[in-house]
């Protein structure tokens, strides 16, 4: 798969954002950040907003947003240029009440403000913890979200309020998305840290100054690792007037390219890719992506989602795909999203594709029958091209294993 990713980083569209993005090969090929034109920012900001959120969402967003009392001290004495810590994103989805997907959002919380350093860098702002800040209920939230749909998002949220304590903004003028991806970004640590901030330093000594500055937290803004996969590297939300720390002009790509990242992993992203009020969130892998938890409270839409869940078979899942011709050549844009792929010997569909970007592509597949052995699949208005489906490296075992046994019974 990577090597495709590759070429079109060497190609590169020269689109311009703030500043010149790079149109020849980047210094370090393994590793490309995006800004994400695709993603706005929504700010929930109250005494109730994350518990407000908690009860909509698919996701524990209190589990992310705060620790047990007993382990929060009520005053802070931080190092002086000491980074701040600020807790793991988390990834969550919006269902209609059938349980139909409507929008997806990475949810962040800035670090406290008693582990901000001052405008100086040189001492944290105060030892005290701000009231309500960190507890389970209250505080700041920032939305990470799908920019086509960000106005009915607000809508949907503001109808869901009722006397919620909680304010919802538009904060997309003040904050922009970015993501860091690519093979020397993406580990599996259990750190949340970025590797090269954790590189910062003498010896085997920790320059913690340098190290925040690195990070771009010195106010609590940092990169933090992709709540979904350790394959898609690091996310994070950063002031709109500044270019986020470790994103080095001739590593800045555009959003193409982390898009066919994405594809080639089988991961969609935003109401465009997961069908807004269509889409059952277990067909698009939403559970394997951290998205769901079967443990909390209730939520809009979970009774389809547990029953679905309990019932262990997924028959359809998103699946990456990739284009060519009967001499296996890749082709380039020659599918568009919405073309059927159907199985050459029966002439059934097995599936749609949903999206499509040069010779790669991703669509909802029956599993049984895109993953079957010496199958050949092509799009259905055009026989010249096959459609070659690809199990991605991150997918449970068990996500086709019940798949075989009911087969086999069958």
């Amino acid at each position: 798969m990577l090597p495709f990713a590759r070429r079109l980083a060497r190609r590169g569209p020269g689109a311009v954002t703030r500043r010149l993005l790079h149109t020849g090969p980047p210094a370090g090929p393994g590793v490309l950040a995006s800004r994400l034109a695709s993603r706005a920012v929504v700010r929930f900001r109250g005494p109730e907003a994350a518990r407000f959120l908690n009860s909509l969402l698919t996701n524990d967003v209190l589990l992310s947003h705060g620790a047990p009392a007993s382990s929060q001290p009520q005053r802070y004495a931080p190092t002086p240029n000491a980074p701040a810590r600020a807790p793991p994103p988390r990834y969550a989805a919006l269902l209609t009440p059938q349980g139909r997907f409507l929008y997806d959002l990475f949810l962040y919380r800035p670090a406290p403000r008693s582990q901000m350093l001052d405008r100086t860098g040189s001492a944290p702002q105060t030892g005290e913890r701000p009231g309500g800040e960190d507890g389970e209920g209250g505080g700041e939230v920032l939305a990470d979200v799908d920019a086509a749909e960000v106005d009915e998002l607000l809508a949907c949220f503001k109808r869901y309020r009722l006397r919620s304590k909680v304010e919802i903004d538009n904060v997309s003028e003040e904050f922009l998305c970015w993501q860091r991806f690519g093979n020397d970004v993406a580990h599996a640590e259990p750190s949340t840290q970025e590797p090269e901030a954790q590189s910062i330093g003498w010896g085997q000594g920790s320059d913690h100054a340098a190290e925040s500055s690195a990070q771009g937290n010195g106010h609590g803004w940092q990169w933090l690792k992709d709540p979904r996969l350790d394959i898609l590297g690091y996310r994070g939300i950063f002031p709109a007037d500044t270019i986020p720390p470790l994103v080095e002009a001739d590593k800045e790509a555009d959003e193409r390219h982390y898009l066919l990242w994405r594809i080639e992993n089988g991961v969609a992203e935003g109401s465009t890719e997961i069908p807004k009020g269509e889409a059952i969130p277990l067909e698009y892998n939403l559970a394997g992506l951290n998205a769901i938890s079967f443990d909390k409270g209730c939520y809009i839409g979970q009774e389809l989602i547990a029953r679905t869940h309990h019932r262990g078979v997924i028959r359809k899942r998103l699946i990456p795909l990739k284009f060519v011709d009967e001499n296996d050549k890749e082709l380039e844009q020659a599918v568009a999203p919405g073309s059927d792929v159907v199985d050459d010997a029966s002439g059934k569909k097995v599936g749609t594709v949903s999206t499509a970007l040069g010779s790669r592509g991703m669509g909802l597949l029956r599993l049984e029958a895109a993953l079957k052995e010496n199958a050949i699949l092509t799009i259905s208005d055009n026989q010249d091209v096959r459609v070659k489906a690809i199990k991605p490296d991150w997918w449970p075992a068990e996500w086709t294993e019940v798949l075989g046994q009911q087969s086999a019974v069958a």
